[in-house]
């Protein structure tokens, strides 16, 4: 529960869903935070949020999370911390972005333009065995050496340049998929995931959320695949947990957990489906950081 007088983070800004309903329990010295990489989301903050003082807009990626609370004054002074991770509706629905196969447009996938290797060009220099391990390894894709054989002699005779092009090379190579997924589905997710580097950079504000956090403050995740969700129950689990023991290395008699979890891992109630079609795969854990642990 936010409190009118709160300092909180929307870590993932998006188009300000999540943000919107932050401002609307806070009070007039409450105080939002709100990050994002995207240069098109933070436009929009800018756009939306500007006016109103309790907002500061912060551009960069939420594995800096460290960063940012040191920048604004705000280590060990977070109420509430949001992370909703993955790619955004409107980076989805936007061809221009190449995160979709059911548009075509350039295939670039990066949440941030400005920054990094485009998924063309990966695809134009990675070698098969390269390929073949992130689509396995991020998309879970059982014909991801086949995609990856077919992606190479596709580049051979032509750049890889259009989403349209990708999508078709998959749809090939991997055959019929179930009626509600396009075979390129997972094959695109693992590109995304792999030139974003999404799950590094969890894993890093995942470590770092803590930390910034208030005593008694909360970190609430929402994830969208295994993955993530694995990550972060992993993550969790080692915050809430004394380490392993072993003979030569015994618990410590007077350790103390850095935080608790609250409640159960919540699914998205059909209510929030019939508005959101897009949130049936999510999930939410919480985390509360508890009063006794470390600053």
């Amino acid at each position: 529960m936010i409190e009118p007088d709160d300092r909180v983070v929307d870590a993932t800004y998006g188009r300000g869903g999540h943000s919107r309903a932050m401002l609307d329990r806070l009070g007039p010295q409450g105080r939002l935070v709100v990050i994002d990489q995207d240069p098109e989301a933070i436009e929009h903050a800018r756009s939306t949020l500007s006016g109103d003082e309790r907002v500061t807009i912060w551009q960069g990626n939420f594995a800096e999370l460290g960063r940012m609370a040191d920048e604004l004054g705000l280590r060990g002074r977070i109420d509430a911390l949001l992370m909703d991770v993955g790619v955004s509706s409107p980076q989805l629905d936007t061809p221009e972005r190449g995160f979709s196969f059911r548009d075509d447009g350039p295939l670039d996938m990066r949440m941030n333009p400005a920054r990094g290797e485009s998924a063309a060009d990966w695809l134009a220099r990675a070698e098969e065995a390269e390929i073949a391990r992130v689509i396995y390894e991020y998309g879970e894709e059982k014909f991801s050496r086949r995609i990856a054989r077919s992606i190479v002699m596709a580049r051979a005779e032509q750049p890889i340049e259009r989403t349209a092009q990708l999508a078709a090379i998959v749809a090939r190579a991997a055959g019929p998929s179930p009626a509600d997924r396009h075979p390129a589905t997972r094959t695109f997710q693992a590109i995304r995931i792999h030139v974003n580097d999404e799950l590094g950079a969890l894993d890093s504000a995942l470590e770092q959320a803590v930390d910034v956090l208030a005593p008694g403050g909360r970190l609430a995740v929402i994830s969208f695949h295994s993955l993530e969700d694995r990550r972060v129950k992993q993550a969790f689990k080692r915050l809430c947990s004394a380490p392993p023991a072993s003979r030569r290395l015994p618990v410590a008699p007077d350790f103390k957990p850095r935080a608790r979890t609250i409640g159960k891992l919540i699914r998205p109630a059909e209510a929030e489906l019939l508005a959101n079609p897009r949130a049936r795969s999510s999930r939410l854990r919480v985390l509360e950081k508890l009063a006794e642990g470390p600053a």
